[in-house]
């Protein structure tokens, strides 16, 4: 006589299985372009920038022409050159690739054009999965993360505005001058987009409007 819990069984072993796929394909989904990501080069831009634009671009060795630009969330003339904890920036980005993430975020100008920028005030964003974040919510933070895959998304990236174009818009607030792995009262740092940890050692989205806070 067949036991009664049996089908009960093979029906658990079955979602099991399921829910075990499903597992690896979304984990094969985030891993596989880490593991198989290439640096396409340098962004273009000049290392050393004059003054403090509101707007820089430059065309990467990838073709693209990337434009990031900042302005002051209450409106005013952008004055990067005297920034204040608490400021509120609204930053915005063209001709972006959208098969990488970024960061954006206030970090360190580095020594040469090959190099990370970074230590970045206020660190990376987090990448814990945050299911209750808002697709598209205006939140402002120390640091931006954009990334068009569905996956990171849960882990609290924004998407890009519009693929096609490569647009962005990222909501930054200051934050103090320094902490414990930077200080830039004491060194260069700029207004950076980056690529996230997908491609970390890639520099082709590397651009940065200089900055400075005020004394």
């Amino acid at each position: 006589m067949t036991s009664p819990r049996r089908p009960f069984v093979r029906v658990l072993a079955w979602v099991g299985g399921i829910a075990v796929t499903v597992a690896a394909l979304i984990t094969a989904w985030i891993v596989v372009p880490i593991v198989t990501s290439s640096p396409a080069g340098s962004s273009g831009q000049e290392l050393d920038v004059a003054g403090y634009p509101s707007s820089v671009s430059a065309t990467g060795d990838d073709g693209r022409t990337r434009t990031l630009a900042a302005v002051f969330a209450e409106g005013g003339s952008a004055d990067f050159s005297a920034l204040a904890p608490g400021d509120r920036l609204i930053v915005s980005g063209s001709g972006f690739d959208p098969a990488k993430g970024i960061y954006v975020a206030v970090c360190q100008v580095p020594e040469s054009a090959d190099g990370k920028p970074g230590p970045c005030l206020g660190g990376v964003p987090s990448t814990v999965e945050d299911g209750d974040s808002t697709a598209g919510a205006i939140e402002y933070a120390a640091s931006n993360w954009v990334n068009d895959d569905w996956a990171w998304r849960l882990f609290g990236a924004r998407s890009f505005d519009d693929r096609g174009a490569g647009t962005f818009t990222a909501y930054i607030e200051i934050p103090a001058s320094a902490d414990e792995n930077v200080d830039c009262t004491e060194v260069r740092c700029g207004l950076y987009t980056r690529n996230d940890h997908t491609a970390l050692e890639d520099r082709v989205q590397d651009l940065y409007l200089p900055v400075a806070f005020a004394r």
